[in-house]
């Protein structure tokens, strides 16, 4: 059962507007693809629990803090049996596991996420007890979700779930899981409500507004190569339309995103569009949408 869905962090969202909007360098961009490559695998493990568990509460990206120290947790699963808490590596290609190190086949050490996972159950194990909870098991895992991976040398004992046995672990931990009771759901709320929103660990550039290229890019081949056509906004790269409303409302939310302590404005969106011929049309799409606050030029929409 899904208590908490995973969301998409900020920080991807901001990275991604800016790497259409603003030359990234090339560590900047290698940072995105890792963000986006940690995403796709959190994903894919969240197909499997989500279409295998039912006896269980599935609480996805919690970002907690004990002791002042911040400690993230991809995917925690509270059972009758107890708590489970997942690692999601999504690592593609040949490894070899030595001396409690894994390495890539050309030799490179790289972290090893066992190290991670310790630190997570410490760390939760506090917070456990700190909030009256301390009598509950834990499990943890490393999964490696990714099918294109291979660990070579790793002992039969490490607890380490790779690709062909995600399904079957899951399953088996729902077969033996019991009807969860009204205790299980308090601590699935308890963990929810310590989650913290902003994350200490995101790392982005300094930007500016006037910096960014303006205007509006297609959200399916993200080409700036778009224009106005009646009541919709076509692509003229890939032939896609969406109506104006839509992709104002959208440049909104990406304006919220890259400047939140921005007003929203209708010159703000003028500017921001650029394709957008008409100021009028702009402001009628946010006073449908949004509420006006303010007088004269003073005037935002919130």
């Amino acid at each position: 059962m899904l208590y908490k869905p995973r969301t998409i962090s900020p920080e991807i969202l901001v990275l991604q507007s800016l790497n259409l909007r603003y030359e990234l360098d090339l560590n900047e961009k290698q940072y995105l693809v890792h963000l986006q490559k940690g995403w796709e695998g959190e994903k894919m493990f969240d197909y499997f629990t989500e279409n295998l568990l039912e006896d269980c509460y599935i609480i996805n990206d919690l970002l907690l803090q004990i002791n002042n120290t911040t400690f993230q947790i991809d995917a925690t699963i509270i059972s009758s049996e107890g708590i489970h808490l997942f690692e999601i590596k999504n690592y593609e290609g040949d490894y070899y596991y030595q001396n409690d190190r894994m390495y890539t086949m050309n030799h490179k050490e790289i972290s090893n996420p066992l190290n991670q996972i310790r630190r997570n159950e410490t760390l939760f194990q506090q917070l456990l007890q700190k909030n009256g909870w301390g009598n509950k098991t834990i499990t943890s895992s490393v999964v490696f979700i990714n099918p294109e991976f291979t660990l070579y040398q790793a002992s039969l004992s490490l607890p380490f779930i790779f690709p062909t046995q995600v399904q079957r672990y899951l399953k088996r931990m729902d077969y033996h899981s019991s009807k969860l009771n009204k205790i299980q759901k308090q601590l699935a709320g308890k963990l929810t409500s310590l989650h913290i929103d902003n994350s200490p660990f995101s790392k982005l550039p300094p930007y500016d507004y006037k910096e960014l290229q303006k205007g509006i890019f297609c959200e399916t081949c993200n080409s700036f190569e778009v224009t106005e056509a009646g009541m919709n906004v076509i692509c003229e790269e890939c032939g896609h339309e969406e109506t104006v409303e839509t992709v104002v409302l959208r440049n909104v939310d990406e304006l919220k995103l890259l400047f939140p302590q921005e007003k929203i404005t209708t010159p703000l969106l003028y500017d921001w569009c650029r394709i957008i011929h008409s100021k009028k049309r702009i402001r009628r799409i946010l006073e449908k949408h949004y509420k006006l606050t303010g007088f004269n030029r003073w005037t935002y929409f919130e």
